[in-house]
């Protein structure tokens, strides 16, 4: 193997060009190759020196990349991840991996056939604000946890030309964000034993979902993960109940908006919140600040370069990946019949 790994992006939307390709680019172990954009080449602005191809098909033929990370829309996932590991390459694609579980045990087994990398970007797992959490619940901070509450809630009253809006398989905010929010309850908490969802379609004219409140159930705990699209006040991004007090933190993650003002993800100030955005422990006497730890998204694709030279264990995993595709896939049945799904019905 050579010292750099080839990487190419399928797809340049808005997240492939403004998140992908700049972790792609900086990523010590990777060479950022290609990109195929089916529509022009845009991508030759930022990256001249990146091969631009019109389909995966050509990317396979030309045996361009050693990693393939896909961001094509949801309903391509699994046909192009299936077809990237059949051609021998590692895969990652953008989450949700699949749109059902089924296809993506069929990718694991896939790729665990073929002794390939298949991996989901579940890169809100680090978040600065989720990495303190951890760490809250790791020192037991506040003692026997009851509640947590997690938010990612936005004001976008016009629904967009985006195909997360329209009519297509895989859209909607429960897709979009729920598979972040869900996957860290899930990484903190382990399964639940139960989910509770309410799923709406709260804008005029919209055509997916854009409201989902998701109760997961644990012994002597709940976890409620909420996000909507008409929510134009600050609503906590962490709320965590304990016997010994509330950690509470307004504000999402410093990285995002900086990869929407083009920001480069280097230097030893990235991730960095300040300290006005830090969250706060509400003890019964006092009030203590909690610095935030640095958020880092870089650490994701050099996992994925370590893993696939077998240098570290991977970090996400597709058998992570499908409990909270079944998770999601019984909230929008408990939306639909207004009931409680049980593990052993959703079997996740």
């Amino acid at each position: 193997m050579s010292k750099l790994l080839r990487a190419a992006l399928v797809g340049y939307g808005s997240v492939a060009e403004k998140m992908h390709a700049p972790l792609l680019e900086v990523c010590p172990t990777l060479d950022f190759v290609a990109i195929v954009e089916r529509n022009g080449f845009r991508c030759q602005q930022k990256y001249p020196k990146v091969r631009t191809f019109p389909s995966l098909e050509a990317l396979l033929a030309a045996d361009a990349a050693d990693l393939i990370c896909i961001t094509t829309p949801n309903e391509l996932h699994f046909s192009m991840a299936k077809q990237c590991l059949l051609a021998g390459k590692h895969v990652v694609v953008d989450k949700p991996v699949t749109l059902v579980a089924e296809e993506a045990e069929e990718l694991l087994a896939l790729a665990n056939s073929k002794n390939l990398i298949c991996s989901i970007f579940h890169n809100r797992r680090y978040d600065g604000d989720f990495k303190t959490l951890q760490e809250i619940v790791a020192k037991n901070l506040l003692g026997r946890l009851v509640y947590l509450e997690s938010h990612f809630d936005r004001f976008r009253p016009q629904v967009s030309e985006n195909w997360r809006e329209r009519s297509v398989p895989g859209n909607g905010i429960t897709y979009d964000l729920g598979s972040h929010l869900i996957d860290q309850v899930v990484l903190l908490f382990g399964k639940p034993t139960a989910i509770w969802a309410d799923i709406q379609l709260q804008r005029s004219n919209a055509l997916a979902d854009d409201y989902f409140d998701i109760a997961l159930e644990y012994p002597g705990l709940k976890a409620r993960v909420t996000a909507g699209a008409l929510v134009n006040v600050h609503t906590p991004k962490f709320m965590l109940l304990g016997e010994k007090g509330t950690y509470q933190k307004f504000y999402l993650d410093v990285q995002e908006q900086a990869f929407k003002e083009g920001k480069i993800p280097a230097g030893d100030d990235w991730g960095v919140e300040p300290e006005a955005r830090w969250g706060n422990i509400h003890y019964d006497q006092e009030t203590q600040a909690y610095p935030t730890l640095r958020g880092d998204y870089r650490v994701f694709y050099e996992n994925i370069s370590d893993a696939i030279r077998g240098k570290a264990s991977l970090l996400v995993t597709l058998e992570q990946a499908i409990p909270v595709l079944r998770i999601i896939q019984s909230a929008f049945l408990s939306a639909k019949e207004g009931r409680k799904i049980r593990q052993e019905e959703g079997k996740w």
